[in-house]
């Protein structure tokens, strides 16, 4: 299995975002309170991160995604910013790019957690 590239920097520390998936299923009742039960006994969660990176680093990101990822499709060893547990993650959206003075750029990246 790939794994993210390490060469990389560290997340900026305030674009991390986590969002756990809603795994249950809620019914509502003609009278009474919704009945509600768990949906499964694992899901997958949402992580979103930027990093502040070179030209060069940009192209090993884009060349992860593309070729290591096979666009996306595939999964990855990934550490996970929060728990800096080692998660298997995959790509929910191809990674954003943006020019900050044309020497470094903001990316952001949208990553679903696997159970």
């Amino acid at each position: 299995m790939p794994t993210f590239p390490d060469t990389l920097p560290a997340p900026l520390a305030n674009s991390f975002q986590e969002q756990p998936a809603n795994n249950i299923v809620r019914t509502q009742m003609d009278v009474g309170p919704a009945k509600v039960r768990r949906r499964t006994t694992s899901n997958v969660s949402s992580i979103r991160v930027a990093y502040v990176l070179s030209a060069a680093q940009v192209d090993e990101i884009q060349t992860f995604f593309a070729e290591d990822t096979a666009g996306g499709a595939l999964g990855f060893d990934f550490t996970h910013p929060r728990t800096g547990a080692t998660v298997t993650a995959r790509f929910n959206e191809p990674p954003q790019y943006a020019s900050m003075n044309g020497l470094y750029y903001q990316v952001t990246v949208s990553l679903e957690v696997l159970p």
